[in-house]
């Protein structure tokens, strides 16, 4: 994201242009599987009891990616999806 300057009566501010925003490019079933995915994925980590999450690399890999999918679903923007140009909502 490019900051723009803009001069205005002899002081620099920091202006950021409305195509410099994040723009939406979850939908709505996409989001409800992120978080659900999310929210399982943080269930298995640390709750489950299972011995394949007991070791450190697969418990704390599964919480990362679990917040990782619940901040999308939140947010609406996937940042791989603006490096593909994917787009799973209506425009």
């Amino acid at each position: 994201m490019s900051l723009t300057r803009a001069m205005s009566g002899g002081h620099d501010r920091g202006i950021i242009s409305m195509e410099d925003t994040m723009t939406v490019n979850v939908g709505t079933i996409d989001r409800i599987l992120r978080a659900a995915l999310g929210a399982v994925l943080l269930y298995l980590a640390f709750f489950s009891g299972l011995s394949a999450f007991e070791a450190p690399v697969w418990k704390y890999g599964a919480a990362i990616v679990g917040v990782v999918m619940l901040i999308v679903a939140a947010v609406r923007v996937c940042p791989v999806y603006s490096i593909l140009g994917v787009r799973t909502c209506a425009r």
